[in-house]
């Protein structure tokens, strides 16, 4: 600069010294205001420069060295035009701004080194419209994941809610838990693969936490811990759950639990510890153990309860309000009790009987008290009931049905009604029975020729004959009598002392009692007639009773054919006149029991046959 301005000092023409000292002062100037003006420029863009550095920490590696080496340059190339104003207003520093030129020469081109390497890549780079379409094309994209990025805001104020609500969920779902385990009183826990307990609810909130952390040898006595440690590791071994029974040792006693243990596995799969619930079930075994003693005691008296049924001809039922049966205790009116049970009296009884079965069972049901009566049943025979009724109250007072007592009174019935007969029937026979006698009295006296003794041992015998029959029918409850039983009386004495000589033989047959008086009053006088005239009057005689059935007649009722044969005795002959034994045997036979009587006299002996009628006959008890 300042050669520059000695040259311009020494123009050509030779200045005056006064316009030469101005126009030097001029150059000073303006040098000046230059090499300040160029440093402050170089100072702005070293400003220019830091500014972007600090607002692009992204630049690569590559660019540092070349912005290190264009910043000292910028500084230095400031440092030496400030250098050249001063030199500009004093000479004395020209040295030093030479110095400076020329260090801002070499960093100069130190700096036009580092920027070769760099021109292809500068080359490269975009240009303003493609600077402005990457920017339009970021902004867009910038765009984009904003509206990205509300999504996911979005998505994470749903999640959020969701997780608050499940939160939620979650804490009810675990106070229900809780109220259910307190409320069954179960204890519930979960323990690690060391069986360390990482969690224990306890119902009554005692020892719960004192549990965690801890395993089974560290909490339980050695007998008690051995079976449940020995479970528990089965369990984790095997992956299956199992429930057993254990005793342990609770604040208060020695109690029984369920335990139901099951392997807890993680998100591996893996199984990772377990999880168990354990109930106390003392109570419950005590109160199975009185269940079954209960039962055993309800089973008992139940079967006492069937035998009382069984032995008094009692049955028990219920019935709703519609009159159906709920429950019966056993068979009834020729109907098991599945057929009985949930049909009404219209499906079970005759129609006879519905009206005195439903009178008792509707008054029980409307007035609330209980009613009694008997009741009949005609089926194929009637049989008699006492029914009892009570109404079946609910706790509230409802009457929902009623519950009756049956009591088969059939025989009693029956029984009375034979009573009545019977005393009709006696007072009939009482008379009967004097009007025989006095015609045995008469028809024995008119045969005995005036003879005392004669007169008594012949009526004296009819009259045993007589009380014979009488006590087989009394014996009988004057239903009748067997002719089989009736037969042997007659004949006892000859049976008993000549046994070989008399024989018995035919069916079971009952006689009505005024057929069994009969016949034993005319068996009798047979009998006394083969012992005085035929076949008992000697040592070798025999008599033959015996009977059979008769085919049924115009009454479609079979009868009965009795034959009385007599053998090896004297030889017969018809009597010249007929005796009161006669008279008995023929006629009174035949006129009482309409009888079929056929009494003959031959020589090998006397014969008898007497065919009663069915009507005179009785079914056999």
């Amino acid at each position: 600069m300042s050669g520059m301005v000695e040259t311009l000092g020494a123009g050509p023409g030779g200045l005056p010294a006064a316009a030469e000292s101005g126009v030097r002062s001029g150059l000073t100037v303006l040098q000046l205001t230059a090499e300040a003006f160029i440093a402050f420029s170089f100072l702005g863009i070293l400003f220019g420069l830091v500014w972007i550095v600090r607002r692009r920490p992204d630049l690569g590696r590559e660019y540092r060295p070349l912005i290190w080496a264009g910043g000292i340059f910028l500084l230095l190339s400031a440092a030496a035009h400030f250098l050249g104003a001063a030199a500009a207003a004093l000479p004395a520093w020209h040295g030093a701004v030479g110095v400076a030129n020329a260090a801002v020469a070499i960093l100069a081109s130190a700096t036009v080194v580092l920027l070769l390497p760099l021109l292809p890549q500068l080359a490269r780079a975009p240009s303003a419209a493609q600077l402005a379409q990457a920017n339009d094309s970021l902004r867009r994209e910038v765009a984009g994941h904003e509206v990205t990025l509300r999504e996911l805001e979005t998505v994470q104020r749903e999640l959020e809610t969701r997780v608050v609500d499940r939160t939620r969920e979650l804490s009810t779902v675990k106070a229900r838990l809780e109220t259910a385990l307190r409320g069954a009183y179960v204890h519930a826990f979960s323990q690690d693969r060391e069986l360390r307990y990482t969690w224990v609810y306890d119902p009554a909130g005692d020892g719960a936490d004192g549990m965690i952390g801890r395993t089974d040898e560290e909490l339980f006595p050695v007998g008690e811990r051995e079976a449940v440690v020995t479970i528990k590791r089965r369990v984790l071994e095997s992956g299956e759950a199992e429930t057993c029974e254990l005793t342990a040792v609770n604040p208060h006693e020695r109690a029984l639990y369920a335990v139901h243990l099951a392997p807890a596995r993680g998100l591996d799969g893996q199984i990772d510890g377990l999880t168990g619930a354990a109930i106390d079930i003392s109570r419950l075994r005590s109160l199975e153990s009185e269940q079954r003693r209960l039962a055993d005691e309800l089973r008992t008296a139940l079967q006492r309860y069937e035998m009382a049924l069984r032995g008094s001809h009692m049955t028990l039922f219920t019935q709703d309000r519609d009159l159906r049966f709920t429950s019966i205790s056993n068979p009834l009116f020729g109907r098991d009790v599945a057929e009985i049970v949930g049909r009404t009296d219209e499906e079970i009884l005759p129609a006879e009987s519905l009206a005195q079965f439903g009178a008792l069972a509707r008054d029980a049901l409307a007035t609330g008290k209980a009613q009694g009566g008997e009741v009949s049943v005609k089926a194929a025979d009637t049989r008699w009931y006492e029914l009892h009724v009570e109404p079946l109250p609910e706790a509230d007072g409802t009457i929902t049905g009623v519950a009756c007592a049956l009591f088969d009174i059939t025989e009693r019935k029956t029984g009375e009604s034979h009573l009545r007969l019977l005393m009709r029937e006696l007072t009939h026979r009482s008379k009967n029975l004097l009007a025989v006698i006095q015609a045995m009295a008469r028809q024995t006296a008119r045969h005995s020729a005036g003879n005392i003794e004669t007169f008594l041992e012949a009526f004296g015998a009819r009259l045993q004959a007589l009380a014979t029959s009488h006590d087989l029918l009394v014996q009988e409850g004057w239903y009748g009598a067997s002719l089989g039983d009736l037969t042997r009386r007659q004949l006892s004495k000859y049976l008993d002392g000549a046994a070989k000589r008399v024989s018995v033989e035919g069916p079971a047959v009952h006689l009505k009692p005024a057929a069994a008086q009969s016949y034993g009053l005319a068996l009798h006088e047979l009998a006394m007639n083969a012992e005085r005239y035929g076949a008992l009057s000697v040592p070798g005689g025999r008599v033959d009773v015996e009977w059979h059935m008769t085919p049924a007649g115009e009454t479609g009722e079979e009868g009965v054919e009795i034959l009385w044969a007599e053998k090896d005795g004297p030889d017969v002959t018809a009597p010249a006149t007929r005796g009161f034994g006669t008279l008995v045997v023929e006629k009174n036979l035949a006129r009482a029991l309409d009888a079929e009587v056929v009494l003959s006299f031959d020589p090998g002996g006397v014969r008898c046959r007497m065919v009663i009628p069915g009507s005179h006959l009785l079914a056999a008890r």
